[in-house]
């Protein structure tokens, strides 16, 4: 078959842009369930491989926030399991941080999300990159950077071995002999390591895909290095087709001394799309929420995207100041703005306002043909193997998105139109993970 590209709705809130809220179109309330439960079914009416949502587990304390829609939204897992109930086939993949849960936790709760769902969960891995975090769990500062990543791969490491706590034939369930379960059928983990002490086994059966699919975003030297270890999934933010070109070969050619095949992990960079039936129509779109953008908002989502810096000292007509390379911010991202903001001679407010849609993710405003030419460009260039949406506003980006680029990728043999399986692995192409503890016949 013809290779084709994943999609994924990267679902925030009231929409992607930092003036969402305030557009007339929009609902404002981020805690609206019945605007994520629309969205959800709207790509999955057009068959995307999954959706996506992102968290933190801080709400912003500054100045600013009483004029920002992000101060209060779902807890991630908790609203995924809603809308398993209200869809079929779409995939359902939720951020959990390493730096501030414990693994049994995790692992517990994606493999509930699995059965729940019929095999549709996947984990977003992150290390967390917000400061304030910190204080939400009894610490005085973000946990370093190198040992930030040191304890994800083994709390990954703990997550995988709990997920293979059974085998996948264990529960025989005999009501005539009153055996429930195999007691060769399961295995605690014991493990002990510098991070984790976990005695196990999981309380919950070997989910239907086996693993829920693990999915990455960093794109430091270690959160490659990481993904190329254990990702299937990698979410990045990459501004130019070059540049995506060049991350997708370096992870790719990492994957062989993890003796991994480069089709066994999907690149899927973020995409912000504003779609109009003519490129006027889309400029006009966009520009809706751009003047609804507060300079000072757009530079206080600029200051947290470089590291937790507070800019609101600096003239809003100035140039970025520069800045020390941050341990616990997004190194990779504050490279990327710093790179722009030369790159363009922005200013602070132009900065700001440039990254209110985006938050520096590749941008593409205009008919539903010229996105698809660029889409189409990427993933056969080698930059990509689908790409994670985002919009503007929910849910009536993505039904813009759904019923003008989609039927386009579709008539160009780019994009399925219909599903081919009913788990997330499938829609991706990933095998389903044999359980190395256990034989094909559930034996230890």
């Amino acid at each position: 078959m013809r290779r084709q590209l994943s999609l994924g709705a990267f679902l925030m809130a009231t929409g992607h842009h930092v003036a969402a809220w305030r557009h007339p179109d929009v609902p404002a309330d981020p805690m609206d369930f019945s605007s994520y439960r629309r969205a959800a079914q709207i790509a999955e009416a057009a068959c995307f491989d999954a959706l996506f949502v992102a968290d933190s587990v801080a709400a912003p304390t500054d100045a600013l926030a009483s004029h920002s829609a992000r101060s209060t939204y779902f807890e991630p897992l908790t609203l995924l399991s809603a809308l398993s109930a209200v869809t079929e086939h779409i995939g359902l993949i939720a951020t959990a941080t390493t730096s501030y849960n414990e693994p049994y936790h995790v692992a517990r709760k994606f493999a509930s999300l699995d059965h729940l769902s019929g095999g549709r969960a996947g984990w977003n891995l992150v290390t967390s990159d917000a400061a304030a975090e910190a204080g939400n769990f009894g610490r005085q500062a973000h946990i370093p950077h190198a040992e930030r990543y040191a304890r994800a791969r083994e709390f990954q490491q703990v997550v995988q071995g709990l997920w293979d706590s059974w085998a996948d034939n264990a529960f025989v369930r005999d009501k005539a002999s009153g055996l429930f379960h195999r007691p060769d059928g399961v295995r605690a983990l014991n493990h002990a390591g510098e991070h984790f002490r976990v005695k196990g086994p999981l309380n919950v059966a070997r989910s239907p895909q086996g693993r829920p699919v693990l999915v990455q975003a960093g794109s430091s030297q270690a959160g490659r290095e990481l993904a190329a270890q254990t990702a299937e999934v990698v979410f990045t933010a990459q501004p130019s087709l070059v540049r995506a070109q060049a991350f997708y070969a370096d992870l790719k050619d990492r994957l062989a001394a993890y003796g991994r095949h480069e089709d066994s992990l999907k690149i899927m960079p973020g995409v912000f799309v504003v779609v109009g039936h003519s490129q006027a129509e889309a400029e006009e779109k966009f520009q809706q929420f751009q003047e609804r953008v507060d300079p000072r908002v757009g530079v206080g989502l600029l200051g947290r995207m470089l590291g937790n810096f507070d800019l609101s000292g600096y003239p809003l007509d100035g140039p970025l100041p520069e800045l020390p390379p941050t341990e616990d911010g997004q190194r990779s991202r504050q490279q990327l703005l710093t790179e722009l903001a030369g790159n363009e001679q922005l200013t602070l407010a132009q900065l700001g306002r440039r990254i209110a849609g985006g938050r520096g993710h590749y941008s593409l405003i205009g008919t539903a043909t010229h996105i698809a030419d660029e889409l189409q460009a990427w993933f056969e260039g080698r930059g990509a193997d689908g790409f994670n949406v985002l919009v503007p506003h929910l849910p009536l980006g993505l039904e813009d998105f759904a019923h003008q680029v989609v039927p386009e990728l579709q008539r160009r043999g780019l994009f399925r139109r219909q599903y081919q399986g009913r788990t997330l692995r499938q829609h991706l192409g990933l095998q389903r993970p044999a359980n190395p503890f256990f034989t094909e016949r559930g034996q230890p």
